[in-house]
């Protein structure tokens, strides 16, 4: 099962540029559950604000834009 949040992730649009790699979206966006280990998914799940390069690890990424 994909993350419910996969298709509107703005870290598909670094992926699509070729900013991040896409073994992110292998570990945390489509295995079975890996998504729950996804800070992103954590804070999107409460409420909370979180940067659109932010890291499904919780890092920030400044170069991300």
């Amino acid at each position: 099962m994909v993350c419910k949040w996969y298709s509107v992730c703005p870290l598909r649009r670094h992926e699509k540029k070729g900013k991040i790699d896409l073994s992110w979206a292998e570990q945390y966006c489509k295995p079975n559950d890996g998504w729950k280990e996804c800070h992103r998914y954590k804070l999107e799940e409460q409420g909370i604000y979180h940067p659109d390069n932010m890291l499904p690890n919780g890092l920030v990424d400044e170069t991300l834009t």
